[in-house]
């Protein structure tokens, strides 16, 4: 039973002094913040596949039983939509080999364009893939929230490929407006689609956004608190990435997240306590 949480990133300005130590030379970021959390979304691999070097450096800095999900580079995604993606998927895949286990899942995020009728491109492409990893599949449009034929077709796609559904639950951010200079930015740019609530597979993967004020954030994910408990209980191995628009305390609020989920399953494992972002002091 493994519940695993974590934030958007593992470095922010804002955390400096607070969650990790400053100064802290960037290839130490990682470790310090694989204190405080067990999971972390690859979002900069979206951009570009990074060097191999690099990768074994975020391996070297984390324990193997630490979760990263690897989000596909947008050239096989967004640019050449799932489409003569060969090169540039084997040049991913050789750089993220050094992930080893912590690969806990590719994540393949499609464009809000990306509807119905393109969902037999995406079993192609899911037939294609090697057998050494899952992946996890995140899309935008209206129709696969809206429409229960569409659902049960990705569902049905999915399901085949052993591939999960990740939701990216953002209604309690869109309740009321922005509030701040971050949320009036996060307005703009994150998905407005309905929650999604229901695991395809052993290991589900939860993206949650709340609001800058944490109080918000907190009373707003009380029916993922549920419903992970639920699927803890059910023998899954959840993994939760708690956002908020400023980020700012995302790491404490992950662990917040864990510490709910375990109040309701006893069985489930602490966190372990972080490294400290000061040196110790006897007064």
């Amino acid at each position: 039973m493994h519940l695993h949480v974590g934030c958007a990133m593992w470095s922010h300005k804002s955390w400096q002094g607070r969650f990790l130590p400053h100064p802290l030379p960037a290839h130490e970021r990682l470790r310090h913040y694989a204190s405080w959390c067990t999971a972390v979304e690859g979002n900069t691999t979206f951009y570009a596949t990074p060097a191999k070097d690099t990768v074994t450096s975020w391996s070297a800095q984390t324990d193997p039983a630490f979760r990263f999900v690897v989000k596909l580079p947008k050239i096989i995604t967004h640019e050449r939509c799932l489409t003569d993606v060969d090169e540039p998927l084997r040049l991913f895949l050789d750089a993220i080999e050094p992930l080893g286990p912590r690969a806990d899942a590719l994540w393949i995020q499609l464009p809000a364009a990306f509807g119905p009728a393109d969902v037999p491109l995406l079993a192609g492409f899911l037939r294609r893939l090697s057998s050494s990893y899952r992946y996890a599949v995140e899309v935008r449009h209206l129709a696969f929230f809206e429409d229960p034929r569409a659902a049960r077709l990705l569902e049905e796609t999915l399901t085949a490929a052993g591939a999960e559904w990740i939701p990216f639950d953002t209604t309690v951010f869109f309740q009321s407006p922005p509030a701040s200079a971050a949320e009036r930015d996060a307005w703009v740019k994150k998905p407005r689609v309905p929650a999604r609530l229901v695991a395809l597979t052993e290991r589900p993967i939860v993206r949650y956004l709340g609001r800058d004020d944490a109080a918000r954030t907190v009373d707003g994910w009380a029916r993922w608190v549920d419903i992970v408990a639920a699927w803890l209980r059910e023998g899954r191995s959840p993994t939760v990435f708690v956002h908020t628009p400023d980020n700012a305390d995302a790491p404490e609020l992950a662990r917040r997240f864990h510490d709910e989920v375990r109040a309701r399953v006893p069985a489930l494992e602490p966190l372990p306590a972080p490294i400290p972002a000061a040196p110790l002091t006897l007064f």
